[in-house]
């Protein structure tokens, strides 16, 4: 009886923004942002749709907004820098979005970058680790608030230069990527806190996944054009974002080396940096039909012209799916193939 009366009325709610908007609409992820912008400004010039509107708000906030129902008032697709969450899925069931199609459109390195006046930086997760995260160990393997105020305090071979990092915010996929790829990984460097990853797994999910509050971190927001003009005016200050911000800006800034490995469209596809994520678009199936033009989108978005190894968003920066995966891709934006919950983490 519950399911029927959750299904009539979410067919009254969808009749009721039947045509009451004719312009798509896209929120999520600052990283993914200038990609689905070029297919967006693409799409309104050649398909004879409005052009949809593209919003940053970051892959979490993103996911609030897309999960909040289905009607007029929320976004038919979100952009995202990681995978939609168990606990964001399980929302938008809760609020009725239970037609969700996945579609990976590419790979992105996440860089740690600075101004090309600044020393050059080559970093290990461990260091990285060590500089940001909110309580590091002693020598005695206690943990303490981390002490360290320069580069060169974490180790003697880095600058001797305050640590100041511009960072996305904890809405941001960009900060939840880092913190598992490199403060995870960093944290497991340290011998006592690999330990206590064997003794109390949670516990050391504390230790990696906080980042300090004491000014050596800044959250910085989800505007990564700005963190880039941040960088230019402080040559000591260091920026995290993903790789396409530094490929459009390389006369002003550079990227750092991690665990030996420079940042590149081709160290990126190959594997070889090793911080490095996929992203994705999601369409909120239950819209098509009633908000123009969402498929003929997504087809824009999967063409040979735009994804492909020579296509428009690889020229902005997008390190591309290879073919096995660009035809996964394909297929799935072609079935608009929905995703299960148990699929997700």
């Amino acid at each position: 009886m519950k399911r029927l009366l959750l299904a009539a009325s979410l067919l009254a709610l969808t009749a009721g923004f039947a045509q009451a908007r004719d312009q798509i609409r896209i929120v999520g992820s600052s990283t993914v942002y200038p990609f689905t912008t070029a297919v967006a400004e693409q799409f309104g010039k050649t398909s004879g749709f409005k052009t949809p509107v593209v919003e940053s708000t970051g892959t979490g906030g993103g996911m609030k907004l897309f999960c909040a129902g289905i009607s007029a008032d929320s976004p038919d697709f979100t952009n995202a820098s990681r995978q939609i969450k168990k606990s964001e899925y399980d929302d938008c069931v809760k609020n009725g979005v239970t037609e969700i199609v996945e579609i990976k459109v590419g790979f992105d390195g996440l860089t740690v970058a600075n101004s090309k006046a600044g020393p050059d930086l080559n970093f290990t997760k461990t260091q990285l680790f060590l500089a940001l995260a909110k309580e590091v160990p002693d020598k005695d393997g206690k943990l303490i608030a981390n002490p360290y105020k320069t580069w060169k305090d974490v180790d003697p071979s880095l600058p001797d230069e305050k640590i100041e990092v511009l960072g996305p915010p904890p809405t941001s996929g960009t900060r939840d990527s880092f913190v598992e790829l490199v403060m995870d990984k960093g944290a497991e460097g340290v011998d006592s806190l690999k330990a206590l990853k064997k003794s109390d797994a949670k516990a050391f999910e504390t230790v990696w996944k906080s980042i300090r509050e004491d000014g050596a971190y800044i959250d910085a927001g989800e505007n990564d054009n700005l963190i880039v003009q941040k960088l230019e005016a402080n040559p000591q200050a260091v920026g995290i974002f993903g790789y396409s911000f530094l490929e459009e800006n390389q006369n002003k800034i550079k990227g750092a080396t991690i665990e030996g490995k420079s940042p590149s469209y081709e160290s990126i596809a190959s594997g070889d940096y090793k911080v490095s994520r996929p992203l994705f678009i999601y369409a909120k199936k239950q819209h098509v039909g009633t908000i123009p033009g969402m498929v003929e989108f997504v087809k824009e978005y999967v063409s040979d012209k735009a994804l492909g190894e020579d296509g428009y968003l690889a020229a902005k920066g997008l390190v591309t799916l290879p073919g096995d995966e660009a035809d996964k891709t394909k297929a799935a934006a072609e079935t608009m193939e929905t995703i299960k919950g148990d699929q997700l983490m």
